[in-house]
């Protein structure tokens, strides 16, 4: 494992620990310049430091010095924030979260439930994922946003893109909500693993096609789900655009607050575009054709 330590202020901290979170940080803590830490905080309930650490720890192969960059553009930075990388001695990392993540629930019938717990309503559907494993468990506000649109919307029969498909837990639970076919797309190889993986845990890998973004084939899909960032959402939205049928709809997420309205006016070219849906400081955006 690695770990990025970024200095920034105590205004900055918070957003800038999502951020990371975004990016795929495996956990995010704050420290003071005392080397006080406070673990896993709750949203607005901690007081922070003037001068506060940010700490993002990363699997191994992640490129930090990229991710820096990402943080900066992402936040409206002028120049890179003070960081350092440091390598942290292996441990299982994944078995000592076991105790922080319960079942959680999304709308009226969609669970997310480690696979150590029992489901809390086992005739509800259910998706087993162990955090930590993959790209995105729902704890993240930008997956939990996604996955309670899922929750309240028909999808039966449906043709779904899940594009930035990460753990594969948007594909798994659109397969189990009730979806004919779906595409689960990443540029990653360890997320399309992951996906795979993951799909077999759940029983729908047969429902569910994982492929690179350049294999994946010109569809018309009734859904496409893009839980990335602002950056890619606006670079693809004319490719989105094609992949999406005439009477299909469009979610985005992965967007701070600040970054909503340019996402909206982007799209607006090709979809009818909803408010932003906000949970903290991130939002997702539907529209329909």
């Amino acid at each position: 494992m690695q770990q990025l330590i970024l200095l920034t202020s105590e205004q900055r901290a918070e957003s800038i620990g999502d951020i990371l979170f975004g990016l795929d940080a495996v956990s995010v803590t704050f420290q003071d310049a005392g080397d006080n830490p406070i673990f896993e905080p709750e949203h607005n309930t901690m007081p922070l430091w003037e001068q506060t650490y940010v700490i993002g720890l990363f699997q191994p192969e992640v490129d930090l010095e990229g991710i820096i960059k990402l943080v900066q553009r992402i936040a409206g930075l002028n120049e890179k924030p003070e960081y350092r990388i440091e390598a942290v001695p292996d441990r299982d990392w994944e078995r000592a979260w076991m105790d922080e993540f319960k079942p959680m629930k999304f709308g009226d019938k969609l669970w997310f439930v480690p696979s150590w717990t029992s489901p809390p309503d086992p005739q509800a559907v259910n998706i087993n994922l162990d955090p930590g494993l993959a790209f995105g468990t729902g704890t993240h506000q930008t997956t939990a946003l996604c996955l309670e649109w899922l929750a309240t919307h028909d999808i039966k029969e449906k043709t779904v893109i899940d594009y930035g498909c990460g753990s594969g837990i948007l594909a798994i639970a659109a397969a189990k909500l009730g979806a004919k076919t779906i595409w689960a797309v990443d540029i990653h190889p360890q997320a399309l693993e992951a996906s795979l993986e993951n799909a077999k845990n759940n029983q729908v890998e047969q429902l569910i096609n994982i492929c690179h973004p350049d294999d994946l084939p010109e569809l018309s899909a009734d859904l496409l789900i893009a839980n990335i960032l602002a950056e890619p959402l606006l670079s693809l939205a004319p490719k989105f655009a094609n992949l999406v049928s005439n009477q299909g709809n469009i979610i985005l997420s992965g967007i701070l607050k600040e970054q909503a309205d340019s996402i909206t006016q982007t799209y607006q070219q090709w979809f009818t575009m909803q408010e932003p849906r906000v949970q903290d400081e991130w939002c997702l955006i539907a529209g329909s054709r």
